[in-house]
């Protein structure tokens, strides 16, 4: 189903993009480390593959299948990272005066 020629196949492609941008927000909630995204990212498209694999009773081997994950794969591991780097990367407070809470 997934093409540039047919209006479903775009609309198929769409939402595995939307799921990549998704899926970066979860890495930034649930992973927390920039390092470990690439990591948890192959994780998740490998297990997907596998799934695809088993449910079609047949190796996904049409070029945009692949081209479509692999580009969601690199979309969610880059901004996943960013995101996660963006956390790592802020100051850390250190201020001396006690805190009060009044």
């Amino acid at each position: 189903i997934l093409g540039f020629s047919t209006p479903p196949g775009r609309l198929s492609m769409m939402a595995f993009i939307l799921n990549a941008l998704t899926c970066a927000l979860g890495l930034l909630y649930f992973i927390r480390r920039g390092k470990q995204c690439l990591d948890f990212t192959v994780t998740v498209h490998f297990f997907h593959l596998l799934g695809c694999w088993v449910y079609n009773s047949r190796f996904p081997a049409t070029l945009t299948w692949w081209l479509v994950h692999v580009v969601c794969t690199a979309l969610m591991a880059a901004i996943g990272e960013y995101l996660c780097m963006r956390i790592e990367l802020r100051e850390i407070p250190l201020s001396s005066a006690p805190k009060s809470n009044v």
